[in-house]
């Protein structure tokens, strides 16, 4: 299997490059590479991918970081734990923390160690083109959320051997201690050192989740994504994060959407806009042109004597409002191509027709100052 070049190299951009930059690189190369311009090219239709892979990684700054450091095995959801990392991550609880600073005074003091607590969120991102943005789509997404150990069904106990309630706090999770202070003895609460606060002792631990009870895994999740979703929005899909602990509710899962650039489209809003080149002819004498949108190739007249820098607008044919009805509308702006490599007759019949211009116009001047002239007159 070939190996993939560095994703800095496809893009043609230096390490160091700017996220406008990154964005410039991607809209140039996806603009010659892509399949529409390049129709039964197969090597345009690789290197469109292979541009598309790199832009999805290097425009996401939390997947660009771990590129840097770790080049394409830091952007695999198989090695998303990392050296070092624990698979308990998800069981820190804050309120332990604020109670071992002011267990002292009654914080947290009956605080139940094996009361349902919901599980924290997960994240995740995706890439997107910019018509599955604007039609939506279906894609799979990877990341990593902890679950309960299918092992031990979370008791976090080997099998066949028991979960025993803390002989040193009862089952609470919480001792209390006597001090003695400047102001008398004071009884303090704090966490079981035994049990870890949990009210029970693994006598085994579990080999898979080491008496945790719960394990990180990585989860392959189709999602929607629903029409008119814009770069930087994000979708939650509920009951996808971590599992809940002591029987309590799963977090949510975040989708972070970022949507590639187009070629030949720019969203403004749910209004999509375009160039549009006609030829000097077109725009001198009015034709019929085709102009590319999101549902396809549709017929447009442009009128005679059309300008450069003049916009049309094609009514219905921008993005669809999220969640809503009703879209935006395309509006496309005229560039006129100018005629290069012309030959000497074609040059002489332009040259004739300027002068026929210049007649013309003066012409027109002249009328309408005799019109004044006589206007005065007839007073």
């Amino acid at each position: 299997m070939a190996e993939k070049r560095d994703y800095y190299e496809v893009m043609g951009v230096p390490k160091n490059a700017s996220d406008d930059e990154i964005k410039k690189a991607y809209r140039k190369l996806a603009k010659q590479y892509h399949p529409d311009l390049n129709p039964g090219d197969k090597t345009a239709e690789a290197k469109f991918k292979e541009v598309n892979e790199a832009y999805e990684v290097l425009s996401d700054n939390e997947k660009k970081a771990r590129y840097d450091q770790f080049g394409h095995a830091g952007v695999d959801p198989n090695f998303g734990g990392g050296p070092g990392g624990s698979p308990f991550d998800g069981d820190i609880d804050l309120g332990d923390i604020f109670n071992s600073f002011f267990g002292g005074f009654g914080v947290g003091r009956n605080a139940n160690p094996n009361a349902p607590r919901r599980g924290r969120d997960a994240q995740a991102s995706v890439a997107i083109s910019f018509e599955e943005a604007a039609k939506g789509c279906k894609k799979q997404v990877s990341y990593q959320r902890v679950e309960s150990c299918q092992v031990c069904s979370g008791t976090g106990a080997e099998t066949g051997t028991d979960v025993k309630t803390c002989s040193q706090c009862s089952g609470t999770g919480q001792v209390r201690v006597n001090q003695r202070t400047p102001f008398g003895v004071v009884q303090t609460t704090r966490s079981c050192d035994k049990c870890g606060g949990k009210g029970k002792v693994v006598e085994k631990p579990c080999h898979a989740c080491s008496g945790s009870g719960r394990v990180k895994k990585v989860k392959n999740l189709e999602i929607a994504v629903p029409a008119g979703i814009d770069d930087g929005q994000v979708l939650n899909v509920g009951g996808q994060g971590d599992s809940g602990v002591n029987g309590g509710p799963s977090g949510d899962l975040h989708v972070y959407v970022s949507v590639r650039p187009h070629p030949i489209f720019e969203r403004r809003g749910n209004d999509v806009w375009c160039e549009m080149p006609i030829t000097f002819t077109q725009a001198a004498l009015g034709a019929e042109v085709v102009v590319p949108t999101l549902d396809g190739q549709v017929s447009y007249q442009v009128h005679d004597g059309t300008q450069p820098g003049d916009v049309f607008k094609l009514r219905g044919k921008g993005i669809p409002n999220l969640n809503g009805r009703g879209r935006g509308d395309q509006y496309v702006r005229v560039t006129i191509e100018v005629p290069k490599n012309l030959s000497q007759k074609q040059k002489e019949l332009l040259l004739e027709f300027d002068g026929a211009g210049d007649e013309q116009r003066n012409y027109q001047k002249r009328k309408t100052f005799f019109d004044k002239i006589k206007d005065m007159f007839d007073k």
